[in-house]
């Protein structure tokens, strides 16, 4: 009998579910093959009762669900695990406990859904000797060596929506619409949901912005007969010259959380042109909820991929999407560098073909 399991860490995002699923079912359809289910990403291969075997009727009606039915922890990093010791707060490596856990079990092969935090635990994990195979999920885009991650098309669809329910009231009171969207370092939902959305100006951290610019672009379509405008944010969008925005700072085991640069961008077109402003953070919505059919379509490949590659052995390598082909990378090659758009791109030249205002 060979033994897979499967856990999903780091934050959520639509298609989860699909991916469980198809490997729960490319797994059925191998005989004397089962699978486990990790819950609350690696944590549960530290406590106690984190484990569960899947079966048809665990993944049955859970496709176009959100979310995971294994539960993630984007806080459950075990070589920097925050625990409680004779009434102090540590940060302990529990590191081999999830490795010994992995012999216990006997796992011929773990299966990792995650991003670039939880995929780069994975790789450790792998230089470990865990025999670990990797999926890239994000809501971000941001992971290196596929061509998108699942997770990504929805976030851009919630953004797109939210863009064209913010055009109406925008337009219809003479106000500045700003939203702010996630992203972390990388641009890719303000940039592709600005452009689907019809958003005046768009900002991303690879671009860095200055804030008179912004002014110049909602004054001129004001002096155009259009006294409204539309701001696409990315979260780490930053002023030319400045520092990201931060609504919680970093510690010994989470980075910083950015969060604000929509409120500094509405002060400022507000006090400059003395223009009505609103902010709307889309926050989790973007992760939330059912799965386009292009994130199921794309998570279901790769969960039946990385069935595949568990039992030829491709430990330490991850699925990947490269033109219309599921192939596999290294996760070293993965990680090597983050994926971040091209600020000499066509999508950015496509922007600015629009006349969309990037705020250099």
């Amino acid at each position: 009998m060979r033994r897979l399991a499967i856990l999903t860490g780091g934050g959520d995002a639509p298609g989860l579910n699909a991916v469980i699923r198809a490997a729960v079912k490319t797994v059925q359809s191998i005989p004397d093959c089962e699978i486990l289910g990790i819950r609350d990403g690696f944590d549960g291969l530290v406590d106690p009762g984190g484990v569960e075997r899947l079966m048809a009727d665990s993944v049955r009606g859970i496709l176009p669900r959100g979310g995971t039915i294994l539960g993630t922890a984007n806080r459950g990093n075990p070589f920097a695990r925050r625990v409680i010791r004779q009434g102090t707060e540590v940060i302990e490596d529990v590191s081999d406990r999830v490795v010994d856990s992995i012999r216990a079990l006997q796992l011929d092969a773990l299966i990792v859904v995650g991003g670039d935090g939880t995929l780069r635990i994975s790789q450790e994990l792998y230089e470990k000797g865990c025999p670990i195979v990797g999926v890239p999920k994000t809501i971000d885009n941001d992971v290196g060596g596929t061509d998108v991650t699942f997770g990504f098309d929805t976030a851009v669809n919630v953004a797109m929506d939210a863009l064209d329910r913010l055009h109406t009231t925008a337009e219809a009171h003479h106000r500045v619409m700003v939203l702010e969207l996630m992203g972390h370092d990388a641009g890719f939902i303000a940039l592709e949901a600005g452009i689907a959305g019809g958003a005046d100006v768009i900002l991303i951290p690879e671009i860095p912005f200055r804030l008179e610019v912004l002014s110049a672009k909602v004054e001129e379509r004001a002096r155009g007969g259009r006294p409204f405008s539309l701001v696409a944010a990315s979260e780490g969008a930053r002023p030319k010259g400045g520092e990201q925005t931060y609504a919680r700072p970093a510690d010994d085991v989470y980075f910083a959380r950015l969060g604000g640069v929509g409120d500094l961008v509405a002060r400022s077109i507000a006090q400059t042109g003395g223009v009505e402003t609103r902010v709307t953070v889309l926050g989790h919505l973007q992760r939330g909820g059912s799965p386009t059919a292009f994130d199921r379509w794309l998570a279901t490949r790769f969960g039946a991929a990385a069935v595949r590659l568990a039992l030829e052995g491709g430990f330490g390598r991850m699925v990947a999407l490269r033109g219309p082909e599921v192939v596999d990378v290294s996760l070293a090659e993965a990680l090597a560098a983050p994926k971040r758009v091209a600020v000499n791109g066509e999508a950015v030249q496509t922007a600015r073909n629009l006349g969309i205002a990037l705020g250099d």
